[in-house]
């Protein structure tokens, strides 16, 4: 069995994990530079209708991409609040067709009855977890507050992970088109990471994929390729993550999310910069070149 803990390459994959479907595709296009034209093979990502079933009801249409689905469906589960933890669900079956793959699971009666009464259908987009909600009520959902006290976080763990995300993106480096999510522990190295073509599918990925290797999450941080809407934030305290480390904008609900559940987030996050929206008192030390910047001062 590979290392969960390793980057593991997603093209041509027909594991079970994958439905049989590839994560990318080889198509023929047209470059353009300056006066040149060149016809080329290029790698483009793939998405596919997921269907997630529930004790033989479906509940849930995805587009995502075809990898590390045993991962997606344990971590949407748990994020949606449709089960608590993995152990829920009693049996997982991915099972590839001519119009998607659906993943079925059987899940315990209490949290099917639960289901059945405040059902949802999302016709999803890629990776919007809100689509199909039929009250407002239910578009902002209550959040898990972290219980303190809060691991805190080194600013030179942040940036080292920041520069080795890319290592970690092999379906990024293929078509460009993909989003990461990574579980980052105390020394800044990643133990965990996971792609999809939606930013909410990547990080239901990962969610499934510690809740399943019992990874203590509030030990390390979630680094995300996206921006961090309030979505991601829901999404990474149902994990249990104290620590959310975004590359670019969160959004004002985003922040107040974070600050109701006892998260850290942090947004714009580059090597050598980055801007904390809620709990900065978590941060420790300098940024690597910190020391150099105070004495051009």
């Amino acid at each position: 069995m590979a290392d969960p803990c390793q980057p593991q390459p997603h093209d041509d994959d027909t594991s079970g994990s994958t439905g049989g479907a590839a994560s990318s595709a080889v198509v023929s296009v047209q470059r353009v530079r300056a006066s040149t034209r060149l016809v080329v093979a290029d790698e483009v990502i793939e998405e596919v209708p997921v269907a997630l079933s529930y004790n033989g009801v479906s509940h849930a249409v995805m587009l995502a991409t075809p990898a590390d689905l045993e991962d997606f469906a344990v971590g949407f589960s748990v994020s949606e609040g449709i089960v608590a933890a993995p152990h829920e669900i009693h049996d997982l079956e991915i099972v590839p067709g001519c119009e998607g793959i659906v993943i079925e699971m059987q899940i315990a009666t209490p949290r099917f009855l639960a289901l059945k009464e405040v059902r949802r259908t999302l016709a999803g987009r890629t990776g919007c977890g809100l689509c199909g909600v039929e009250q407002l009520a239910q578009a902002v959902r209550p959040v898990p507050r972290q219980r303190p006290p809060a691991t805190p976080v080194e600013l030179a763990a942040i940036d080292e992970a920041l520069r080795k995300l890319p290592h970690w993106q092999p379906l990024r480096e293929q078509t460009g088109a993909s989003h990461a999510s990574a579980w980052v522990d105390a020394r800044g190295q990643i133990r965990l990471a996971r792609e999809d073509a939606g930013r909410h599918n990547a990080l239901d990925k990962l969610g499934g994929a510690l809740l399943r290797s019992g990874v203590p999450v509030a030990s390390g941080f979630v680094l995300t390729s996206s921006r961090a809407s309030y979505e991601m934030v829901h999404k990474a305290a149902c994990m249990g993550a104290s620590t959310l480390v975004a590359v670019s904008a969160p959004t004002a609900l985003a922040i107040r999310t974070a600050q109701d559940a006892g998260l850290m987030l942090i947004g714009f996050a580059r090597p050598g910069q980055l801007v904390a929206y809620t709990y900065a008192e978590r941060l420790r030390g300098d940024l690597p070149g910190a020391e150099a910047a105070r004495k051009l001062m």
